[in-house]
């Protein structure tokens, strides 16, 4: 990794906030598709890991067919992270990993549904909402963990199948907690890019199944990820 001393840190800060305040004004939280047209989503994961001094990730797709719930297509791109952790700013660090992924597809996926945030940010600019604006396609963002914005929490909702507590920050709504299944901890979900919060959590729900609390897209591209690190690494 590129070694980056405090004032570099906010030299780049300030230059990412820009991008991600730009393209704020830009995201449109409504459906530019027809459910009923449907077909391929894509989860996205990456995962990192070190040789010595030196940081590499993966990124892994893999692509899974709306109705039957059945692997299409798997790619993986990987390489050096030259880009340093930032909290908020994410996006930069992984997107060039997801773009060089994104060219090994055979087929065009109708949404990508991403292991991390999308509108739920501090400036509703999430990877999932992020990376839109590359991928030309509608986005989602599932996360596994809480990202708590201007300190407020998440209302735990019931516990029952597809039960979910809007999260409202300042009287806007960022995201959802879902509880996909019964006696598990939620997930949470927010809206990409060009899809509404209600379509969200309906696509999410519809690759739910007994194994995990994730929709199969991003449950089976973390499975993925944990696979290639393990290779690579070695």
């Amino acid at each position: 990794m590129i070694k980056v001393n405090n004032i570099g840190i906010k030299n780049l800060t300030e230059e990412f906030k820009t991008v991600q305040n730009e393209l704020t004004s830009r995201v449109k939280l409504i459906n530019s598709f027809k459910m009923e047209d449907l077909q391929l989503i894509a989860g996205v994961d990456l995962a990192y890991w070190d040789v010595g001094k030196t940081t590499f990730g993966t990124c892994c797709i893999v692509c899974i067919d709306y109705e039957t719930k059945e692997i299409v297509e798997k790619v993986y791109s990987y390489g050096e992270i030259t880009i340093p952790y930032i909290s908020g700013f994410l996006a930069f660090r992984e997107l060039p990993l997801i773009l060089d992924a994104i060219k090994k597809l055979k087929r065009i996926p109708d949404i990508y549904m991403f292991d991390g945030n999308g509108y739920l940010h501090y400036r509703h600019m999430g990877i999932a909402t992020h990376a839109s604006f590359f991928l030309k396609k509608p986005t989602i963002g599932v996360a596994k963990s809480y990202l708590k914005i201007k300190g407020v929490d998440f209302t735990l909702p019931e516990n029952q199948e597809g039960a979910y507590t809007d999260i409202v920050i300042n009287d806007e709504v960022y995201g959802r907690a879902l509880r996909t299944t019964k006696n598990v901890k939620p997930i949470f979900v927010s809206c990409g890019n060009w899809i509404d919060l209600d379509t969200s959590t309906e696509i999410v729900m519809n690759f739910i199944n007994k194994e995990s609390r994730l929709p199969i897209p991003v449950r089976q591209a973390d499975i993925e990820t944990h696979k290639v690190r393990k290779e690579l690494s070695q």
